[in-house]
């Protein structure tokens, strides 16, 4: 017979990137007691990995649990980004309810709806907690409005437009119904989740049946999986049987060796957990998100999620520069593939296939942001390996070759509005709406095609000033749009190998702007520099100044450089084009030519030319 069970809740916490989510579940670990008075706890203390913590952004999904009164409460705090959407559609299937999270200044953007809608449509019941009230602009009431007018707009029901409203500062560790209250603690919104957040249901007595959802992975018991029972209960040493909806042939016996539930930040080991808790568990070679654990008794698999798939791919490739091998520790293809297909085990939005090359692999995601932070993963790890211009992956509906779009939440000082509306026109975007915003700024959505976004996001800080806001999320996919001009400037390119030297990057530094400095070790067909005009330049940096009776070698102090461009890697990874690589290793990111030798390059442009 199914009941509730009262003494749990399960809720995950959703929002766009930036509005406070990770320091939100910070306060409410801090205020539910699971830190010692005198403990030390940095802040965003769920985003684990170094560069979640670099970036200040969450990568994967995280769960804890914190005691208010006598009810346990399971938070899992999602990703914002749209690139790790896979990520928040899993995880909503672990619980019952939502806190949405909005910024009190910026109000819903592209992410809150997309999170929103998914909620919705699983028909979970909504708080939403208005955050960073105490901001200077802070505007609560408007973005109250503006939250239900989203809701209207998702077609929410009559139960979930009459959510709760909880006014909050994470920061400031209070929360409120009222959006003037300046002091106080998380209890409003403590009791906000008790009141609206449904206990789970099931049937403890039923045979067992339990969804995985997230993956997680160690390096002693290999993969552990992570999911909520929904009915019966289950114990270590029991026998189960793994299955799967979308590969219902498959069966496989199992025992459990390792149960846990969670506490805190902590895994904590029980003998048993019953309907509606969330688990962990290990010990199961090869499982899966998706797989359903249940009884022998009863194996029936339980529904899941289909994920998003891919809209943005790679070549990942063996180092094959001058300079291979020297600065990462695990450089063969085999090392590469397996540590790519290990990927797949956490991250479900994925895709890696061999090539027609031994020594390459295509991989897939969900957005450049998706695939660089899976680079500079790698990177961290030792690997040293090279990548091609992201491409956009093309689908045939009805006989039309279609293509990933992006919508897209521009906000910008009025000054820069038409530079904007001119270079996304360029690029085939069409403006959906423009909207006065708060500040002196503008609002400007746009249609765009995902490969018009590639490298622009650069420009725009550049054509900004620093003072643009760019968010973007995956719209579906529409007809070809056409040819979109390629960007317009061409490389500077190492004519010879050797060291920088002072006078010859001077001479190169009036042709255009430059990536390296003096004494940096350079190769034939590494891009040193961004030339002024639309082609491509070979230029000699290894160049030394002719001594003669009259002019010393130490006259080279006067010549002043200007200093280098430093590349990151998703500026690394707009930059290049159809014919240009990115090295990366643990030490350095360079730039190259996929034909080094320049005679070859010219041969090769030329009889493609004729062909």
């Amino acid at each position: 017979m199914r009941q509730k069970i009262e003494n749990i809740r399960n809720v995950a916490i959703i929002a766009h990137v930036d509005h406070g989510k990770t320091t939100l579940v910070d306060q409410m670990l801090r205020q539910s007691g699971i830190f010692r008075s005198n403990q030390v706890v940095q802040e965003r203390v769920m985003d684990s990995g170094d560069i979640e913590r670099e970036r200040g952004i969450t990568i994967l999904s995280k769960n804890t649990a914190v005691h208010y009164g006598n009810t346990k409460i399971n938070i899992i705090d999602t990703p914002g980004h749209a690139d790790f959407g896979g990520e928040v559609e899993r995880v909503l299937k672990m619980v019952d309810g939502v806190v949405l999270v909005v910024d009190a200044f910026e109000g819903p953007m592209p992410q809150t709806k997309f999170v929103l809608r998914k909620a919705l449509e699983l028909d979970h019941p909504v708080v939403v907690c208005v955050n960073k009230v105490d901001r200077p602009e802070a505007r609560p009431q408007e973005v109250v409005d503006e939250v239900l007018e989203l809701f209207l707009e998702l077609e929410a029901n009559d139960k979930q437009l009459d959510s709760p409203f909880v006014f909050a500062s994470a920061r400031g560790g209070y929360a409120s119904e009222d959006p003037e209250a300046r002091e106080g603690d998380m209890k409003p919104l403590f009791e906000a989740i008790l009141n609206h957040i449904p206990a789970p249901e099931g049937d403890a007595d039923a045979p067992l049946q339990a969804l995985i959802s997230t993956i997680d992975y160690s390096e002693y018991v290999g993969r552990i999986g992570i999911g909520k029972i929904e009915n019966g209960t289950i114990h270590v040493n029991d026998e189960v049987v793994v299955l799967n909806m979308h590969n219902a042939e498959t069966q496989k016996k199992v025992r459990i060796t390792k149960l846990y539930e969670f506490d805190g930040l902590q895994r904590v080991e029980v003998k048993e957990a019953s309907v509606g808790s969330i688990v962990a568990l290990s010990g199961i070679e090869n499982i899966m998100i998706g797989d359903t654990i249940c009884s022998p008794l009863k194996p029936e698999a339980l529904p899941f999620v289909k994920i998003s798939e891919p809209t943005i791919s790679m070549t990942f490739s063996v180092n094959d520069s001058p300079f291979a091998g020297q600065e990462g520790k695990y450089v063969t293809s085999r090392q590469i593939r397996d540590r790519l297909y290990k990927e797949l085990n956490t991250d479900v939005s994925l895709r890696v296939e061999d090539t027609d090359s031994m020594d390459a692999m295509k991989v897939s995601g969900r957005g450049e942001l998706h695939l660089s932070i899976l680079i500079e993963t790698l990177r961290r790890e030792g690997y040293e390996f090279q990548v091609s211009k992201p491409e956009v992956l093309y689908h045939e509906i009805d006989g039309k070759k279609c293509e990933p779009m992006e919508a897209v939440t521009i906000d910008v000082p009025e000054e820069f509005v038409g530079n904007v509306i001119e270079k996304l026109g360029a690029r085939k975007g069409e403006m959906t709406n423009m909207a006065p915003s708060k500040g002196g700024y503008t609002r400007l959505e746009f249609s765009i095609p995902a490969r018009g976004l590639i490298g622009y996001r650069n420009e725009f800080l550049t054509d900004t000033k620093g003072n643009g806001i760019l968010n973007s999320i995956f719209d579906g996919y529409a007809p070809y749009k056409g040819e979109i001009p390629t960007r317009s400037q061409g490389s500077l390119v190492a004519f010879e190998s050797g060291e920088a030297i002072t006078y010859g990057l001077y001479n190169a530094q009036e042709r255009g702007d430059l990536f390296i400095g003096a004494g940096v070790k350079v190769y034939e067909g590494m891009i040193v520099g961004r030339n002024a005009r639309a082609d491509d330049m070979d230029i000699n940096v290894c160049k030394k100044k002719q001594l003669t009776n009259t002019r010393a070698s130490g006259s080279d102090d006067a010549l002043r450089l200007t200093p280098p461009i430093q590349m990151s890697l998703e500026q690394c990874m707009e930059f290049i084009g159809d014919d240009e690589l990115v090295e990366v290793t643990p030490v350095s990111l360079r730039m190259r030519k996929k034909i080094l030798d320049c005679n070859q390059r010219r041969k090769f442009r030329i009889h493609g030319k004729q062909a």
